[in-house]
This record gives structure tokens, sequence and C-alpha cells, in this order.
């Protein structure tokens, strides 16, 4: 009888154990595309939607690359002060603080691989774009650039 207590003891403890982890699953996210235009140009890009809590909280998170034209669309819904952080991000970003209008408000580039130093907004963003680190420097975009897509009320 003890060996079988003691079995049933590990089973449960296992159980307990290895179920949060099991329900700690990557979460999945939607695709868009979306236009930045600078002086240079329009320059167009493929995003992951995060809108959800879930989504937001994980954003590029584990991410061993990202492709030249691909990033990442965190929508807050409402402007906000919003701010970031490079915890368990293993690539540099460049992140793009954006306003209710569809415009940059300031960018901070190349963001350090896990760093939890706060990265904020200089004034209330609607919207977070991340990118590769350097694409904002190699493209030319700057403070001021417009970013097309509908929740700015610009697509067209």
């Amino acid at each position: 009888m003890p060996s079988r207590r003691r079995f049933l003891w590990s089973a449960v403890l296992l159980v307990w154990l290895v179920a949060p982890a099991a329900s700690a699953q990557l979460q999945t996210f939607p695709k868009a595309e979306l236009t930045i235009v600078s002086a240079g140009g329009p320059h167009k890009f493929t995003v992951e939607l995060a809108t959800t809590p879930g989504q937001m909280e994980q954003g590029l998170m584990f991410r061993k690359n990202l492709a030249p034209d691909a990033g990442m669309l965190f929508d807050y819904r409402t402007p906000s002060m919003a701010a970031m952080w490079m915890k368990n991000t293993l690539i540099p970003l460049d992140m793009l603080f954006v306003d209710q209008q569809g415009r940059i408000i300031n960018i901070h580039e190349r963001a350090v691989p896990g760093s939890l130093d706060p990265i904020a907004a200089a004034g209330p963003a609607r919207a977070v774009i991340e990118l590769n680190g350097g694409t904002a420097g190699h493209l030319g975009i700057k403070p001021g650039d417009r970013v097309i897509y509908p929740i700015f009320g610009n697509a067209s």
C-alpha cells in the first residue's frame, strides 16, 4: 500500500508541475499589410497583429529571426503612454511609437535583446510597430512619417 500511495502522489505532483507548462503555449498572430511613408517613399511590411493581452505580452519573444519586410503591430486601441521591454527577445528591434492619426511619434532603434529597461513612447501612442533592428535607419524612417493602416483611419 505505501508504494501505491507514493505512486499516486508522484502522479499528482507530475500533473501539477507539467500542466502549467502545457497551458503556456505560444500565441499565434494574424497577419496584415501596412505601409510606412517616409521621405524615401512608401515601405510595405507584413506585420503580425498583437491585439489580445496574451499576444501583447508575448510579442516577438523567442524569435531567432524576422524577415526583412516583417514586423509586429501592437494595437492599444486608445492612445496611451506605451512602454515596451525586450525580455526573452532574441533579436534587436526598432520600435516605432505611432499616434492615433498614424504619425510616428518617436523611434527607439536597435533595442538590446534581453534588456529589461523600459522603452517608452514620447507621447500618447495608439500603437507600436516592431521591425528588425536597423530597419528604420536603413530606410530613412523618422518621427513624423506616416503609417498607413486601417486603425489610423487613413487606409485607402
